[in-house]
């Protein structure tokens, strides 16, 4: 009899046991994931009890709260629509928020540890003070031109991106995706609609929710010449030192040739590098990667910004949008050599070379600005509820040098000769210097080329004012030189909104 019961002590001690541990784990280590859970009816309702900051671009805000007169107090409106949503995100009552919404959602809420001092007040005054305000960096004009730009463009690409930056600060100046949604669905109240719209969003092929122009990484075709250029010069070759060329030049170990987009674009033997960059000869680059080899190929674009996993673009002393790592890839044979072949294609941004428009940004804001690369940041300031305290202020600095002034320069001469005598021509603005670098990246066996076009623009003198990045999927014959003109009305943008600069 008192052997079962012992048994019977031990099990309900056991029981206990782990119901008391199960307690200490949910409050002490779950209590935050479930105090914050969407599906907290709760705290759902407190925090709509407290009007949500503004996220704002020139003056205007973007991102705003309004009063319902329902359960939930506020109502989050976005009057920009698609044009910033990739920017913005949107802030639902149930699904997970992104964006700026998610990076600075404390501040925006309220809740930050640099608003306490609101808080405080909140509680001897019983009011709900509302949430701090963000200041983004972009240009409402260029972000209108870049937003109408791709979504008219002239070859019928439905995907793309296109990114400018301030080159001397590494301020974000427009960022746009294409496709892109209209956030305002999301965050209704009735949370069934709400789910329904997300979900629609979500299974659409054309992937309106992804952010291109930062996490979107394809072959940049000839844009990634550049990188092989600045390689070149720091290796004993000069532009004007002629590199051999052709019409057809098929590499070591492979039977297949690499030929140039056309028979009129350097079949001479021997072309400068000038007229390499210019023409956008493949034979020429090609030969010139293979000569240089896969390190120093490799080490040169690191310099520039690939494999960099952890860049985010928000304020520069913390988190913000995270960017998908652009990668040159492997360039060796089965036994771990170097494959010509594969270098010669990579050389030609091709094989396995992968970029995100951001990257391109980068590579050309790095010549404009004499080869220093700022850090590149969207939140502009932070400021108080009632706008009279700035918690934050952007201090521009630098993220990288990936090449001297010297060799900025060179490139620079290169880039320029591309929009004035090259492929780049569509991209020239009247009164200004433009340089810039078109690409063409096959997509597949049977589908269409990809259009790029990485560049900059400086005034008379000399001081650079953006570069950008424009990147047209799948966009077939003439994708790049249309690219190309959508870059230079986004220059063309932000020159105007800053009065002409």
């Amino acid at each position: 009899m008192n052997a079962p019961l012992r048994r019977v002590g031990v099990v309900v001690m056991i029981l206990f046991g782990l119901l008391f541990a199960n307690l200490n784990w949910i409050q002490a280590y779950k209590a935050d994931e479930y105090r914050n859970s969407d599906y907290n009816g709760r705290v759902q309702v407190a925090e709509y009890e407290r009007k949500r900051g503004n996220i704002e671009v020139g003056g205007t805000a973007y991102a705003l709260s309004k009063e319902t007169g329902g359960k939930l107090k506020f109502q989050r409106s976005y009057p920009g629509g698609e044009m910033y949503a990739h920017v913005l995100g949107y802030k639902p009552v149930n699904n997970a928020d992104i964006g700026i919404e998610q990076v600075e959602n404390d501040f925006l809420a309220g809740t930050s540890d640099q608003l306490i001092g609101d808080r405080v007040k909140d509680m001897f005054t019983g009011n709900k003070t509302g949430g701090g305000n963000v200041l983004l960096t972009l240009s409402k004009r260029a972000q209108e031109t870049a937003y109408k730009q791709l979504q008219d463009n002239q070859v019928g690409a439905t995907r793309g991106a296109a990114i400018a930056i301030d080159p001397r600060t590494g301020a974000v100046q427009a960022l746009v995706s294409m496709p892109s949604f209209d956030p305002n669905p999301l965050v209704s109240h009735d949370t069934a609609a709400a789910s329904k719209a997300f979900n629609k969003l979500e299974q659409d092929p054309e992937r309106p929710l992804a952010n291109r122009a930062l996490s979107e990484t394809l072959p940049p075709g000839s844009t990634f010449k550049i990188v092989v250029a600045a390689a070149a010069l720091e290796n004993g070759v000069s532009k004007e030192t002629r590199i051999p060329a052709g019409s057809s030049w098929t590499p070591p170990t492979s039977g297949q040739p690499i030929r140039n987009a056309a028979a009129s674009i350097c079949p001479e033997s021997q072309v400068t590098l000038m007229d390499a960059v210019t023409e956008s000869c493949n034979t020429g680059f090609a030969q010139l990667g293979v000569r240089l080899g896969a390190d120093k190929l490799k080490e040169k674009a690191r310099q520039f910004g690939f494999e960099q996993d952890d860049l985010t673009v928000g304020q520069l002393n913390e988190g913000g949008l995270p960017v998908a790592a652009s990668r040159t890839g492997e360039m060796t044979a089965p036994g771990g050599s170097t494959d010509p072949a594969a270098l010669a294609q990579s050389s030609i941004g091709q094989r396995d070379v992968r970029m995100t428009p951001l990257q391109g940004a980068l590579i050309a804001a790095s010549v404009a600005n004499g080869g220093s690369q700022m850090r590149p940041y969207l939140v502009k300031q932070l400021l108080a509820p009632d706008r009279t305290t700035s918690y934050y202020t952007a201090k521009p600095r630098e993220l990288r040098r990936p090449v001297s002034g010297e060799v900025a320069s060179d490139l620079q001469d290169m880039m320029e000769s591309v929009v004035k005598n090259g492929t780049g021509r569509k991209a020239a603005i009247s009164g200004y210097t433009v340089g810039g670098k078109t690409g063409t990246a096959q997509s597949g066996p049977d589908t269409p080329d990809h259009g790029w076009f990485i560049g900059y623009v400086m005034d008379k003198n000399g001081t650079p004012i953006s570069a950008v990045c424009v990147e047209l999927e799948r966009a077939g014959s003439g994708g790049s030189a249309e690219a190309a003109r959508i870059a230079g009305r986004i220059m063309a943008a932000v020159i105007a909104d800053s009065g002409g600069r």
